[in-house]
């Protein structure tokens, strides 16, 4: 098998201090948790950017700063930053961390009810104009797919010469909204995938070690973080996205899968 692919994502638009507080906010502490996590073995920073106040926000001074700093501390790491943003964001709010022209950044590949009236709203237009874009800056898409049928967008997509190939998929599982967070569910999504493709996985919740197990299992890789999960174990919060990686860690060593480097991370998926 392929090395594993760690990606961390260290704080997310949703989670507060309120929820666990060690959810990071200021550009030091995101440094601190970035760090934290590359040094326990993430390849990927999948990154949220905050004001210092913990409001999501999207400013690509914001994120340039986030970015020179974690790449000051963790030179060769991937920073993948997040065009998903938060509900409510306008397009032109969420696409610009691209203007910095990042190695990956994620693309969301469909509409989402995410809790209450939320919607996270990515319409057909939507999902081809980030596609175009990151194609014009050289940035390779991480397709976020929170079920079957946003698979089923981007292969179509892909065929419109809006997405390249190969993709690179991330399931977002166990979303109240989308895809439940069980193994045939992730089996019904992996088995769903064009051959020349990658995947990585992300469990919301209890889903996040049991799925990143199958996703160690089976030949895919892994994602990580306080964006998705705040609890090492059941009624224990995690101290910071670093014990979290290194609890993905041990469980890949234990199945005899090695962690890929952020350099190992750059082959496999062609960047």
């Amino acid at each position: 098998m392929e090395k594993l692919i760690i990606t961390a994502a260290i704080c997310g638009a949703e989670g507060t201090k309120e929820h666990n507080p060690n959810i990071p906010y200021t550009v030091e502490e995101i440094v601190k948790e970035a760090y934290g996590a590359y040094i326990e073995g993430a390849s990927i920073i999948h990154l949220h950017v905050r004001e210092d106040d913990g409001t999501p926000t999207q400013s690509k001074e914001r994120f340039k700063l986030c970015i020179d700093a974690i790449k000051e501390k963790c030179p060769d790491v991937i920073v993948q930053p997040s065009t998903g943003g938060a509900v409510g964001m306008t397009n032109a709010e969420r696409l610009q961390p691209i203007e910095l022209s990042p190695e990956m950044a994620t693309l969301d590949c469909g509409t989402l009810n995410f809790g209450g009236n939320d919607v996270f709203t990515n319409t057909e237009n939507t999902i081809k104009e980030f596609g175009e874009k990151m194609i014009e800056r050289g940035v390779k898409p991480e397709l976020e797919c929170f079920d079957k049928s946003m698979i089923e967008m981007a292969i179509r997509l892909n065929k419109k010469g809006f997405i390249k190939s190969p993709m690179h998929f991330s399931f977002v599982m166990g979303v109240n909204g989308g895809i439940g967070g069980e193994l045939r569910d992730f089996l019904f999504l992996k088995e769903s995938l064009p051959c020349d493709s990658t995947y990585s996985v992300a469990g919301l919740g209890r889903f996040e070690f049991s799925l990143a197990t199958a996703a160690i299992i089976s030949g895919g890789h892994v994602r990580v973080g306080f964006e998705d999960n705040i609890y090492l174990e059941k009624g224990v919060l995690a101290e910071s996205n670093g014990v979290l990686v290194a609890k993905v860690v041990r469980i890949a060593k234990e199945l005899g899968r090695e962690i890929a480097t952020p350099a190992e991370a750059r082959a496999i998926l062609g960047l």
